[in-house]
Order: C-alpha cells, then sequence, then structure tokens
C-alpha cells in the first residue's frame, strides 16, 4: 500500500474508479443522467460550452437587462435536463425518447419568446395576451418537469402545491385565505414578471453561481482539489486517526467548493473511507465522519455553498460579509468534528498510517505550492470588495495560468472543453432549484403569504424567541431532507426568517440560521443522503451511519442558536478582544461536547461527567462571562478528576 510523493494510497483510487458514479447516482438525481456517446455526446458538449463561454462573457463585458440574462439561462438548462435526464430515473436506456425532443425543443421557445419580444413584453406589462398566457403556462410546466427529473418529488410537489394555493386561495380560511388568482395572472407573473421564476434566485444563478460552477470544475479538472486532498491525507495521516483527521481537512477545502455534499462525501470518501476502516474504524463511524465534514463545507468560507450568494441579495450586503460571519460557526463545526474523531481514537486506542504509506505534504507544499494561488486569490478579491463575477471570472483565469507551469496539471483544448462542459452540467440542479424556488417565492409575494406566515409562526410561539427558533429549526430540517439546499434556503429566507427578525434575531443571524440547518438536513436521519452515500462507500448500515453522523456534527445543531442569541460569533458590533475571548471559551467548548458524546476525554467518562461535560460545552460556546466560567469550572474539575484516575492504578472500568 506504499505510494510516492503526489499520490494517495490506490486503495481510493480503485473504488473511485469502481463505485463512485453508482453511488452519486444513487443517492443524489443529479448525477443519474443518460451516458452518450458518439454524436449525441458532442452535442451535449456544445450546447454546455455554449452556455459556459455566454456566462464568462457577460462576466466579462457586463450582464443583459435583467430577462435577458436570466431567461436564456433557465432555458439552456431546461434543454440540457430533457436530454440529459430521463423521465424515470431508474432508466438505464441512452435513447433520447420522442417526448423528450418536443420538451427540449418547447424549453428553448419559451426562452427565446423573451428575447424575440422583450421590448413588445414590457410594453404590454401588466396587460399580457393569450399567447403570453400559453408560453407562459408552457415555462412554468416545463420547470416542474425538469425539477422533478433532477431534484426530485419533494421540491416539485411543493412548487405544484403553491400553484394550486395561489389558484385556490378562496377556499382556505384564516391567514391562509386570499382573493384567488386567474391561471392567466398566475402563469404570466411567474414567467414574465421578475418577482416569480425569474427572480432573484435565477438573478444569482445566472450571474454569481455559474461561474463559481465552472470555478470548481476547473479547479478539478486540473488536479488542484486532489492535491488538496493529498496534502490534507499527508498533514495528517500519520497522526492518532489520522485517516479520520485527513478526511475533516480535505472535506473542508473540497466542500467550500464544491457546495454538494453527497459529491464532496464520495470524491473525498473514496479515499479518506478506505483508509480509516484500514486502521480500524468501524466502517459506520467511517462513514460518518466523511459525510459530517463534507456536509460542513457547504458552511465553509471563502466559497460556501450556492445558496450563501443568494443571501447577498435578500440582505443586499456585500458577499465577502457574509463569508466572514460565517467562519467562526464553521470553524467551531470543523473542531467539534476533528475533536470527537481524535478523542474516538484515543478511546479505541487507534494510531494513524505509516508515513511511508503517506504523501510527503512538505514536498507537496516545496513543488506545488502555487496551485493554492487561485483560492487567495478568490479570497483577497472578495475582500477587497470586487464583485464575486468578477472574482470568480478572474479566479477561473487564474486556475489556467497556474496550470500551465507543471505539464501534469496543464491544460489543453479538449480539457478547456470539459471544464466549460462540466461546469454547465453542475449547474443544472441549482438552475432548477432556483426556478422552482422562485415559483414558491412568486405566489408567496402575489398573495401576500409571506408576511402572513411570518406572522402565524411568531404566533405559535407566543412571541417567544426560543419557540421560534425551535419551529424554524425544525422547519429547515424537514424541507432539507428532500429539498435542495439552495431552495430550501430561498423558501425559509421568505417565510422564516422575517418572523425570526419580527421576534429580534438580528437579520444577517437569521439567515444564516436558515442557512445552517437546511445544509445539517443532510446528516439529520432519518433521511441523511450524505451519510447514506458515505454508507455506500463504507459498506456500513446506511441508518446507523446517519445516526454517528447527526452525533459528529451536532455542533452544527448548537452553534446556530448561540450566535441567534448573542451574535458575537458572526462578528456583529464586537471588539477584537470580544471576539477572541469568545472563539477561545468556544473552542474548549468543542472539548466539552466532544468528550460528552464520544465518552471519552482524558481516559474513559463515567456516566455522571459526560453528563455535566455536555452543559459545560454548551455554556462556553455561549459568549458569556457568568456561562464562560460556569463551563470551564466544570471541565477543568473533571480534568483533574480524569487525571489522577489516568495515573491510579489499573482498576476494573464500568461505564453505565
Amino acid at each position: 500500500m506504499k505510494c510516492n510523493k503526489d499520490e494517495v494510497t490506490n486503495v481510493g483510487i480503485n473504488l473511485k474508479a469502481g463505485t463512485a458514479e453508482e453511488i452519486m447516482a444513487k443517492y443524489d438525481r443529479e448525477f443519474a443522467f443518460r451516458k452518450f456517446q458518439g454524436p449525441w455526446a458532442r452535442i451535449i458538449t456544445i450546447i454546455c460550452v455554449i452556455w459556459s463561454l455566454g456566462q464568462l462573457y457577460t462576466a466579462a463585458f457586463g450582464i443583459f437587462p435583467s430577462t435577458l440574462q436570466r431567461a436564456p439561462h433557465v432555458g439552456f438548462a431546461l434543454v440540457l435536463i430533457f436530454l440529459l435526464y430521463p423521465a424515470m430515473r431508474k432508466s438505464k436506456s441512452i435513447k433520447i425518447p420522442w417526448y423528450d425532443y418536443i420538451l427540449a425543443i418547447l424549453s428553448a421557445l419559451v426562452s427565446l419568446y423573451h428575447v424575440i419580444f422583450y421590448e413588445d413584453l414590457i410594453n404590454r406589462a401588466g396587460n399580457f395576451n393569450d399567447m403570453d398566457m400559453w408560453i407562459s403556462v408552457i415555462a412554468v410546466l416545463l420547470i416542474i418537469e425538469a425539477t422533478r427529473r433532477i431534484a426530485g418529488p419533494v421540491i416539485t410537489s411543493l412548487g405544484v402545491v403553491f400553484l394550486l394555493y395561489a389558484y385556490f386561495g378562496p377556499e382556505f380560511s384564516g391567514f391562509l385565505a386570499h382573493p384567488g388568482f386567474t391561471v392567466k395572472r398566475i402563469a404570466t407573473f411567474q414567467w414574465l414578471s421578475t418577482e416569480g421564476i425569474l427572480g432573484i434566485p435565477i438573478d444569482v444563478s445566472s450571474t454569481f453561481i455559474f461561474l463559481f460552477m465552472l470555478f470548481a470544475a476547473f479547479l478539478k479538472k486540473t488536479g488542484i482539489g486532489d492535491w488538496m486532498t493529498n496534502v490534507a491525507v499527508g498533514l495528517t495521516g500519520s497522526a492518532t486517526g489520522g485517516p479520520a483527521k485527513a478526511a475533516v481537512v480535505a472535506s473542508a477545502t473540497q466542500g467550500t467548493i464544491s457546495g454538494s455534499s453527497v459529491a464532496n462525501t464520495v470524491g473525498t470518501g473514496s479515499v479518506t473511507i478506505p483508509l480509516m476502516k484500514s486502521i480500524g474504524y468501524r466502517p459506520e463511524f467511517a462513514g460518518a465522519v466523511e459525510a459530517a465534514a463534507s456536509t460542513g463545507g457547504q458552511l465553509m468560507p471563502p466559497i460556501m455553498g450556492a445558496a450563501a450568494f443568494v443571501m447577498t441579495e435578500f440582505l443586499n450586503i456585500p458577499y465577502y460579509k457574509i463569508a466572514l460571519a460565517a467562519a467562526i460557526p464553521a470553524l467551531l463545526y470543523f473542531t467539534g468534528i476533528f475533536i470527537t474523531v481524535h478523542l474516538e481514537a484515543k478511546k479505541t486506542g487507534l494510531k494513524g498510517l505509516p508515513r511511508e504509506q503517506l504523501p510527503d505534504w512538505k514536498h507537496l507544499l516545496k513543488t506545488k505550492w502555487f496551485l493554492s494561488l487561485p483560492l487567495f486569490g478568490i479570497i483577497v478579491m472578495l475582500v477587497k470588495g470586487f464583485t464575486p463575477m468578477l472574482a470568480a471570472l478572474i479566479g477561473i483565469l487564474m486556475i489556467i495560468a497556474v496550470a500551465m507551469i507543471l505539464p501534469e496539471t496543464r491544460l489543453n483544448l479538449e480539457d478547456l472543453v470539459q471544464g466549460l462542459e462540466d461546469g454547465a452540467r453542475s449547474a443544472l440542479p441549482v438552475v432548477t432549484a432556483c426556478a422552482t424556488a422562485g415559483i414558491i417565492v412568486g405566489v408567496i409575494t402575489l398573495s401576500g403569504l409571506g408576511l402572513k406566515m411570518a406572522g402565524g409562526i411568531v404566533g405559535l410561539a407566543g412571541g417567544n424567541v426560543y419557540l421560534t427558533l425551535l419551529y424554524t429549526m425544525i422547519g429547515s430540517l424537514i424541507l432539507g431532507m428532500g429539498v435542495p439546499t439552495t431552495a430550501n434556503y430561498i423558501i425559509q429566507a421568505t417565510v422564516s426568517a422575517p418572523a425570526l427578525v419580527q421576534v429580534g434575531i438580528n437579520p444577517l443571524a437569521a439567515h444564516l440560521f436558515v442557512f445552517y440547518f437546511g445544509i445539517v438536513a443532510d446528516i439529520t436521519p432519518p433521511v441523511a443522503l450524505a451519510a447514506f452515500a458515505g454508507s455506500g462507500i463504507a459498506r456500513s448500515d446506511p441508518f446507523r451511519t446517519g445516526f454517528e453522523a447527526f452525533k459528529l456534527g451536532f455542533a452544527a445543531y448548537l452553534v446556530p442558536y448561540i450566535f441567534a442569541l448573542s451574535p458575537v460569533l458572526i462578528l456583529v458590533n464586537v471588539t477584537p478582544l470580544a471576539i477572541t475571548k469568545a472563539l477561545i471559551t468556544a473552542l474548549i467548548g468543542m472539548f466539552g461536547i466532544g468528550a460528552s458524546t464520544t465518552g471519552f476525554f482524558v481516559t474513559r467518562c463515567y456516566w455522571w461527567e459526560r453528563l455535566l461535560l455536555f452543559p459545560a460545552g454548551v455554556c462556553l460556546i455561549d459568549p458569556g462571562s457568568f456561562t464562560d466560567t460556569i463551563g470551564l469550572v466544570i471541565i477543568v474539575v473533571i480534568y483533574g478528576l480524569q487525571k489522577l484516575r489516568s495515573r491510579s492504578p489499573k482498576r476494573p472500568y464500568v461505564n453505565t
């Protein structure tokens, strides 16, 4: 199992070649597409490349007027989805049926309708004709069907329910009742205005998000992502529980780029999970470590999940401020997993791998340090106030430039074309999620439901801030179990975040709160898709793996409450001294929570020690002097007792 200085062990490479695509297709609809060869493969490539080049053109020379930018963006996605994704997910045929040709043609036509009749549509806004209505109806139905194929039935059903709600408004009672709207009004509002399908979510998708998808595709194509994984494995692989720690570090760096919990779990997990099992980690724990770390990647600045870019539009603040606000909570999330992994390894006596079986991370950094420049470049540009579009464009150019330095990373014309195609393909689920979320937001806007729902949540909680947070968390988790992160955030930002603001939560904290819980739904039983994907690689029980991932990522369920109630952790109205104190005590608190969940601190914990360590850790995460004192006293006392116990002669240990 030896490997040279630049390669991770072949255990992961063989697994990736054999099962990665099957696992991703099983747990993520995005990867269940037709595998074309020959002419149709070239046609798909041409469509993807044209779409990507168009997006790069607008990034370099300026975007088009709203609907001229957004409608073609949706049109390209719809055409590709109907050509690539079969009507039935389990279909193995690569032959395109006749009805998918028709759907693809209709997708192009409804998109071109905006381009051809742009001025006419502006002039008759609010007084649309029958042709406008039928085009809009077709567009809405195409988006619903495309979303069903690539994102699944849950978000599709939500879109349909909201459309029915817009039509049958008088049939409802209480605060849900409204006068109702005609089919013509609903459809044209959705497709011909900029408040429905072509609203803020698609605006962000057609500008920032697509370019960062391209950025991630080129990182992968040049091997920069693999280089980061190799450095992480080499750096931590020989430590106690090394492969698991490597999974945490690698997933933090990879996940922030990919933005997909399942894809990141399979991508890095195909290397790290076999390594974890090779040193004695239980299969369930190995799969859970990778799933929990991969899910947290979307929380990790500088390039968080696509929803973070939508947040900039909802809050009307620069992206770099959102990234800075998310930095400490993300650090606590990964620190919690890292500590839990370390304590689990100490408890079970698991060592790291021999250094000769690991990549030489010093050699990798010395010879290929420049491969990290695109990531650092994007961070600098965002902090300096560059628009995300320009930062992503320059980042892509930097990737291509640094890749030319080494023969093994150098891109030829075929590689460039493949990168453009991969970027376009990866954008498809985001476009449909944003479009269908736009339908939901459009109905909420049209009917006035948003303010009613916010008031309803507050009323249900009796105005209590803790209950409002709890109800919002439950709603985000349930929605996140079947709805993509981006769509989940958009819906909750429209419905639940205003409720949090009503009870006094800082607006940025409120939006980050729903954003976080939409993401950790991927490791929340009973439907924990990232954990199920990890179990596919680890060959473990999916539900046990999901429960282990839930325990590992438990910090993600606590930290949002802390920054919502006291936004010091998201850098709102703080001094350098206050944030330093809050960070140090929170990191100590993570040890308390990790010791409680694993049952090991200095030595194995008694049941009452575990019972005390958990609230002590929570007290330390809460940035208050009184709670910090209580938490610190408990942890110091238990640490001292365990230190004495570990030095005493061995005696039988009983843990209840």
